[in-house]
């Protein structure tokens, strides 16, 4: 292992209530700023645990000035590896994973710890980006208002019906249980990618219980572009969830995968196939037109959404982007079932899955482990 800590959080023993992981490479002045948000917002036993994943830069220095055990790789590994790392080193029941480019709110943290006080059978729990976006620009407050709205508006997880997903921009987890399934899966995500949406299927498929807490948000410093968020979309999401769901026949209804999101996704592909098909015809541009505005009135309530946040001229220039976002959608379909078709399954736990259920977690993790 090129794992080397670099000193402790605060000097002599204790028992936190709670770990913060944060994974980071070249964090830079936002990643100060998220270590100065969160000591000054949290309990002060809390335990600070930043995995330096192969940084050029003093991401490890400034963590170590803010009172963090650091953990250092040599060489990139990736998220999943990285804060896997963390989760080891960590020593607090909880675990709370958040990005290198995610501000807590004051009250981030106590209303987290109070859903896991006041639910005991809770697992894990995921929050989301707040209203109130930091970077400037069309491209940074339309993607970070887009994850605000989904994550708030998702009609069917409620207290009955469990998230089937995990995020570690802003999510927290019971230490054993992350254990006990072997964490994240490095093996299957080198690079950033759905690393926490696959832990989250495999929770979900054990009986665990995963809350989306709508009231636990954070404040996003990310600086998004036209060409990082295509990529994005394809690379690191689209196609990789498209092949997690077709491996491990998870249904998914709700939030990025909601009936209105696949109906979006299909009339802005029927658009581009009608345009593609006889372009500029008197045929196919009212068929065009009406499968663009149908794009549209579903997505009206988003779309008034921006309009009270950012103006009616923000929600217009934002419908180009969304229809981007839904072709992205589309073609990581279609490329996640060619994939399918071609790759062989991957020899990693996330494709099958073996865990314990959870009332006999505690009594068969030493043979559940063994015979991993």
């Amino acid at each position: 292992m090129d794992d080397h800590p670099a000193g402790p959080a605060s000097p002599g023993p204790r028992m936190p209530s709670l770990s913060v992981i944060i994974p980071v490479r070249n964090g830079g002045a936002d990643f100060e700023r998220v270590l100065r948000g969160l000591r000054a917002f949290s309990p002060t036993d809390l335990e600070l645990v930043v995995v330096d994943d192969g940084s050029q830069d003093d991401s490890a220095a400034i963590a170590a000035r803010h009172g963090a055990l650091v953990i250092r790789h040599d060489r990139p590994l990736g998220p999943a590896a990285s804060r896997n790392a963390g989760a080891r080193a960590a020593s607090a029941p909880l675990l709370f994973f958040l990005d290198a480019d995610v501000l807590v709110h004051p009250d981030t943290i106590t209303r987290l710890l109070a859903h896991f006080a006041a639910n005991p059978d809770l697992t894990a729990l995921f929050g989301s980006y707040d209203d109130t976006p930091a970077a400037p620009g069309l491209v940074s407050q339309f993607r970070n208002l887009l994850h605000h709205y989904v994550h708030q508006s998702g009609h069917f997880v409620t207290d009955a019906r469990p998230a089937h997903t995990f995020w570690t921009g802003c999510g927290a987890i019971r230490r054993d249980t992350f254990l006990a399934l072997g964490g994240f899966d490095p093996r299957l995500y080198r690079q950033p990618a759905i690393e926490d949406i696959e832990l989250g299927y495999r929770l979900t498929r054990a009986g665990y219980r995963i809350a989306l807490a709508r009231d636990v948000q954070v404040t996003h410093l990310k600086r998004w572009t036209f060409t990082s968020m295509v990529r994005t979309d394809l690379l690191h999401r689209g196609i990789p969830w498209m092949l997690l769901i077709l491996r491990t026949h998870i249904r998914e209804t709700d939030l990025n995968v909601s009936p209105i999101q696949r109906a979006s996704v299909l009339a802005i592909g029927l658009a581009l196939l009608a345009a593609m098909a006889s372009p500029f015809t008197s045929q196919t541009v009212p068929a065009v037109f009406a499968c663009l505005i149908l794009a549209i009135l579903l997505n009206a309530p988003f779309y008034h959404f921006l309009a009270t946040r950012r103006g009616p001229g923000f929600a217009l220039a934002s419908i180009p982007l969304h229809w981007t976002y839904f072709i992205c959608c589309g073609i990581s379909v279609i490329a996640a079932c060619i994939l399918q078709l071609v790759l062989p399954e991957p020899s990693v736990h996330s494709a099958h899955p073996r865990v314990p259920p959870p009332k006999s977690l505690l009594r068969s993790r030493r043979r559940w482990t063994r015979n991993r």
